[in-house]
């Protein structure tokens, strides 16, 4: 049995054939070409990938049992719609109907991307087992997806589980959806990299050494390792930066748990590949907040297992509960 999962992205468009295991056995990637192409010339795109996916493994298309396609914003998955995205041109598309019409698969769903990778944690990664689960993404943004009793909880109109716009500093930093303090504001890799150049300046200012100055001038750019790097040798104002930034997201994460008490809750994105250098200062932060600490049973807390993959997993097993 295979079904194929799509990771639908701004840049590229990624697609593995998935077997009954769980198991990518093959994956392609095209580039989307977003400007360039309008809605109906990607969602082709899409469909050609499904059938080159496949020959590359000698199957034929009518064989797939199923195809996921996890895309940016909106995503009515009853009716297999595309409402709006912000980094396509996807307005009210409904993708299902147009893939089954092109791909000849009588099985086709459609999630948003964030759930999608909640989704596939759930089934085949972190969270496998359990009933209810969240997984956040800390990449440009703050992503998230909540699995309730099996289901994926997008509200009414499809536009719920925006768990980086809960905002946790009134009148904070602004954030690029137009409201101000929002958890994505300070903790996706994005914010870090602020944070760490705000730390830097800082030094510059006042005169202080920091290990940050040079590990900038030998990579070229700040990025999200500067200051989890810097920390690692040792660097005082590193490890403020890393201190911070893991307060602000130790408060984001209570709050979720606070919300919904998920069995577990897993850390996608490029911030996870620090693993215990975030997560061992993280627990107790979010222990110290989290309701019911100590009396009930505790959300564990992980980095998220299926990496870049979670997406295409979560595409290719959407329907399934």
């Amino acid at each position: 049995m295979y079904r194929i999962g799509i990771d639908l992205g701004g840049t590229n468009i990624a697609g593995g054939l998935v077997n009954e295991n769980y198991e990518i056995v093959h994956k392609e990637s095209v580039p989307t070409n977003a400007a360039e192409r309008t809605q109906e010339e990607i969602v082709g795109a899409i469909a050609e990938l499904c059938q080159k996916i496949c020959d590359a493994k000698g199957i034929a298309l009518a064989e797939v049992e199923a195809i996921g396609v996890a895309s940016p914003g909106i995503a009515d998955h009853d009716r297999g719609v595309v409402v709006y995205s912000n980094n396509l041109p996807f307005r009210d598309l409904p993708v299902a109907s147009m893939l089954c019409e092109l791909t000849g698969v009588s099985e086709v769903h459609v999630e948003n991307d964030a759930n999608a990778a909640a989704w596939g944690e759930a089934v085949a990664g972190a969270a496998r087992g359990t009933k209810k689960s969240v997984m956040i993404t800390l990449g440009t943004g703050v992503g998230g997806g909540v699995i309730i009793d099996g289901k994926v909880i997008s509200g009414f109109n499809y536009a719920g589980g925006e768990l980086g716009h809960t905002v946790i500093e009134k009148n904070g930093a602004p954030c690029s959806c137009g409201r101000r303090g929002c958890w994505e504001a300070y903790s996706s890799a994005t914010a870090l990299i602020r944070m760490t150049g705000e730390k830097i300046e800082e030094c510059a200012r006042t005169g202080r050494k920091t290990v940050m100055t040079d590990l900038v001038e030998a990579k070229g750019k700040i990025s999200g390792r500067t200051a989890f790097d810097a920390m690692r040798a040792g660097d005082e104002a590193g490890q403020e930066v890393v201190d911070t930034y893991i307060s602000y997201l130790a408060t984001g994460i209570a709050n979720m748990v606070n919300i919904f008490q998920p069995e577990v809750l897993s850390i996608g994105g490029g911030v996870s590949n620090e693993k215990e250098n975030l997560l061992r200062p993280l627990e107790p932060l979010v222990r110290k907040e989290q309701y019911g600490s100590g009396l009930v049973p505790m959300t564990r807390i992980c980095v998220a297992e299926l990496g870049n993959d979670a997406g295409i997993i979560g595409a290719a097993f959407l329907g399934m509960n």
